[in-house]
């Protein structure tokens, strides 16, 4: 599995990718985020599904941006091109996918902002090569494993976010995540562009980075659980066991006579 998260605020896109790759038994790292550029402008891609889909995909991707087409002005059109880079790996590899008994499987999120985009934007793309914009009214999107970290991103991302907030959201929810998925781990990689910046700051973060972070949210969530309003836990009788095999010794001598 996989976690991939795209963030989009008023302040900018921000990417959050794992790097654990699972085949069977065996675990390896590598890369899911990669920074690819059109037109002097960077764009940030990251794929959730079939490794030999997405390396084949992105291989024809980066063919497709050095040759002699025509250059794309807006970020769509460029999200366009590479779904037809989608298609044409499902069109080669899904019949033989198909009877080793597997599907062609590959999640996309692109995310930028090109010459004539009024805004930075963030996509994603099914494995039918078609798309969704992700928009102010719900600023992110994940990819792989997504239920343990939506619940985080529901309650704390909105489109007013900072940055920093929008980043500290989104390992929260990684780290949710990673927590219950064995198949989701460190380093993890960030990309982030910054409204009508031309680069896009990358950066990796092991666990051992961010373990003062995801420790405290541990011992906060522990000490806010035990001190939130509990007096509708009354409604539940729960007897303490000493009471209960005192209340069990008084039955059984009234039923012996004992």
């Amino acid at each position: 599995m996989t976690f991939c998260l795209g963030m989009k605020t008023i302040d900018g896109l921000v990417a959050i990718a794992d790097t654990r790759i699972t085949s069977g038994i065996e675990h390896r790292t590598s890369r899911k985020l990669t920074i690819h550029h059109h037109a002097g402008f960077p764009v940030f891609l990251m794929t959730s599904g079939l490794r030999s889909a997405r390396d084949k995909v992105v291989t024809y991707f980066d063919e497709w941006l050095r040759g002699s087409h025509p250059a794309c002005a807006r970020l769509y059109e460029l999200v366009n091109a590479y779904g037809e880079q989608v298609r044409r790996v499902a069109r080669e590899d899904e019949p033989y996918l198909e009877r080793s008994g597997m599907r062609f499987d590959l999640f996309s999120l692109i995310g930028g902002q090109l010459g004539e985009d009024a805004e930075h934007k963030l996509f994603l793309v099914y494995p039918q090569g078609n798309w969704v914009e992700i928009g102010e009214s719900s600023p992110y999107a994940i990819i792989g494993n997504s239920y343990n970290g939506k619940p985080v991103m529901d309650r704390l991302l909105d489109y007013g976010c900072s940055l920093d907030d929008a980043l500290k959201a989104g390992v929260l929810a990684f780290d949710f995540t990673r927590t219950s998925a064995t198949d989701v781990d460190y380093p993890i990689d960030v990309a982030i562009l910054t409204t009508g910046a031309r680069t896009i700051t990358e950066h990796r973060y092991t666990a051992a980075d961010l373990s003062e972070y995801t420790q405290w949210w541990v011992a906060t969530l522990k000490k806010s659980g035990a001190e939130a309003p509990g007096a509708w836990t009354t409604a539940i009788p729960h007897p303490s066991p000493v009471a209960e095999k005192a209340e069990k010794d008084v039955e059984r001598h009234v039923a012996t006579g004992d």
